[in-house]
């Protein structure tokens, strides 16, 4: 069972600024809470029971923000609001399951993963990227049922435009379903003639605890980082069996300023 997800939240946020000069993109408030708790509470609903915040130095509010107690042991004193102690109440639940590892370095996703290889206990565990935002349904909830039915990896997917498939890392697929395919292969950004397909990675992963020693050995790629994908590439070249996860839910892309404030409308009409 999968009872570990680790959320990459090292990356510095450039696409929001200057929002993101003052406060970390996972803290920026969206209908009332901020992007974290959305992610938090889909890991919660699907049954998690730890999580692995991989954060930076730069980033300590996102830590000060679960470890406020002195602040709200001080208002709740001298004020009886209800709200307040339940909103306390659940920063404490969370602070349970929240552990925090440090990426003091912008070195990628798959550096990222790699710091948490001493804290994964079971064989797989979840992934979540905090951009990507899933309403309506819950995505983990359906990843963590394909996992148990095919006993293999998962990817979360998504059909885009195929005329911006070179945004994104596209899926080669086969024995397609209503709700999931076998992964052939990843192809990271193609253009519209080499794209595969137009099935899209969208930020949601179930992968081995063995992806670890990939990513030890594993070169630095664009950008001088060391990407998941590459390593997702190679355990499916080496026999490991990926599927990809055709979620039912909203996707909202809450990571560019536009995406942002698209993602707070659309929130809005979702509550």
């Amino acid at each position: 069972m999968i009872k570990q997800a680790i959320i990459p939240l090292a990356g510095m946020g450039t696409r929001l600024l200057p929002l993101t000069s003052v406060i970390p993109k996972e803290l920026l408030p969206m209908n009332g809470k901020p992007n974290i708790e959305y992610i938090l509470e889909e890991c919660v609903n699907a049954g998690i029971k730890e999580i692995i915040f991989i954060i930076s130095k730069k980033k300590s509010s996102i830590k000060k923000y679960f470890y406020s107690d002195k602040l709200y042991k001080s208002i709740i004193s001298k004020k009886k609001n209800k709200n307040i102690k339940e909103k306390y109440n659940k920063l404490k639940n969370y602070k349970k399951m929240i552990k925090f590892v440090y990426q003091n370095k912008p070195r990628g996703t798959g550096d990222a993963v790699l710091k948490c290889r001493n804290y994964i206990k079971g064989n797989h565990f979840l992934m979540l990227l905090p951009d990507d935002l899933i309403m309506n349904k819950n995505c983990s909830k359906e990843m963590i049922k394909i996992y148990k039915s095919k006993k293999s990896c998962v990817i979360a997917t998504k059909r885009v435009n195929p005329k911006t498939v070179s945004r994104w890392g596209i899926l080669s697929l086969k024995n397609k379903n209503k709700t999931s395919f076998e992964i052939e292969d990843v192809i990271e950004k193609p253009s519209l003639k080499d794209a595969p397909s137009n099935y899209a990675i969208i930020g949601r992963y179930i992968l081995p605890k063995k992806i670890m020693n990939i990513l030890k050995n594993q070169k630095v790629g664009r950008g001088g980082e060391v990407h998941i994908t590459d390593a997702i590439k190679s355990l499916i070249y080496k026999g490991e069996k990926f599927y990809g996860n055709i979620f039912k839910g909203k996707y909202l892309d809450s990571g560019t300023l536009e995406g942002y404030i698209k993602s707070n409308l659309e929130i809005s009409r979702l509550k």
